[in-house]
């Protein structure tokens, strides 16, 4: 808004000019005015002194203090009719609203009900009492000795013994009571028979495998496959992801075994991507038998524990890794050095490759073989320094 240069008392002064005899025209060439401004200022104001043009700006600024106090004051009364007509308070605060109105201000019921919305038939209601709880029993003794009985065999039991409750009113209870939940029953393991942790006769005969978790720089988790052969132990694939899954554990072994041939049996635990039914027909379209050592006790696959604890030092441990890729390649190229050079105490303190190579077998598989460019020494060197 442009303002005016001048004032309310300049303005007063300018008009009474003609009362000295000047004419309008003079008036406004001297101070640089139009016509139009001129009689607009004498509609405003004319006729007034400079006192009482300052009492008349002191009722203006006292009339606004006075509508701000009004709205300030209506706003409040608004919001909080609003609160009160909100769903938020129920019948039963709205009551003891009316009973505190009537008994500390001498406001009728009526009244009262009607300043906080609340139809007087709600205000007298009285709640019956819950007469559920013969159903509730009744329900509960069939869900303690039927436990696999559903709401509708429920329903129909207590039909058969004269209960003519309604089915909705059943339900209601039945759902309150939490019993249309799905159990969780937990899974029975069959009985698992303890074969002997002993060296195999050759290569590629027995495998073992098994599942590792570790975490990224950023808190990631990921885990780990491990497959190794207990012959040499060899180990022939380390594949590292944030899920997997039985079908990725037999996408896996269909890649190890297209290149290293299939072995007779595979020692595993009872995890749940072993004992899947996926893993299974696996298994027994690829003729090969599962070994599942007994629950809780890992030292049944002592060959695979073993590994997972060199790998475990060797690199999850000593490395810091923020992507998923280079925990996998840094697995890879400690998995040549484990077969290659790293001796072994059981196997006379060899390398698992080249006890392989000193035995005498006609056919031996092949091993894993080294990515040229992935070097163990240049990435041990840039993550020290």
């Amino acid at each position: 808004m442009k303002k005016n240069k001048f004032t309310e008392s300049q303005i007063i002064g300018i008009l009474r000019q003609q009362e000295t005899g000047k004419s309008v025209v003079d008036i406004c060439r001297e101070h640089g005015i139009s016509q139009a401004t001129y009689y607009q200022w004498k509609s405003k104001y004319s006729g007034l002194e400079i006192n009482q043009l300052k009492r008349l700006k002191e009722l203006e600024n006292e009339l606004a203090q006075y509508k701000r106090i009004v709205a300030e004051q209506t706003l409040q009364l608004t919001v909080l009719k609003d609160v009160i007509g909100k769903k938020a308070i129920g019948p039963a605060e709205k009551r003891e609203l009316v009973h505190y109105a009537h008994q500390n201000h001498q406001l009728s019921l009526r009244q009262a009900c009607k300043l906080f919305r609340i139809h007087l038939s709600v205000f007298y209601y009285q709640p019956k009492l819950s007469q559920d709880e013969p159903i509730r029993d009744q329900l509960a003794q069939l869900a303690e000795l039927h436990s696999r009985w559903g709401f509708w065999m429920m329903h129909h039991h207590l039909r058969n013994l004269n209960h003519s409750w309604n089915h909705k009113r059943v339900y209601r209870i039945y759902t309150q009571m939490g019993l249309n939940l799905r159990r969780k029953y937990k899974k029975r393991l069959p009985t698992r028979v303890v074969e002997p942790l002993v060296q195999p006769l050759a290569a590629n005969l027995t495998w073992s495998m098994d599942f590792m978790q570790d975490g990224l720089a950023n808190g990631v988790e990921f885990r780990s496959l491990n497959i190794i052969d207990d012959y040499n132990r060899e180990a022939l694939a380390i594949t590292l992801d944030t899920s997997l899954t039985s079908k990725r554990v037999i996408r896996e072994l269909d890649q190890l075994i297209a290149w290293r041939g299939a072995p007779e049996k595979i020692r595993v635990d009872n995890g749940p991507e072993f004992i899947a039914q996926a893993m299974s027909d696996w298994a027994e379209l690829r003729k090969i038998d599962l070994l599942f050592i007994e629950k809780g006790k890992p030292y049944q696959n002592g060959y695979m524990e073993r590994f997972n604890r060199s790998f475990r030092e060797e690199v999850l441990d000593a490395y810091c890794f923020t992507r998923l890729k280079e925990a996998q390649v840094m697995a890879h190229a400690w998995m040549w050095i484990y077969n290659n050079e790293r001796p072994h105490q059981s196997l006379g303190y060899k390398a698992p490759v080249v006890f392989l190579q000193e035995q005498d077998h006609t056919q031996r598989p092949q091993t894993f073989m080294k990515d040229q460019s992935i070097d163990w020494k240049a990435l041990v060197l840039s993550a020290t320094n």
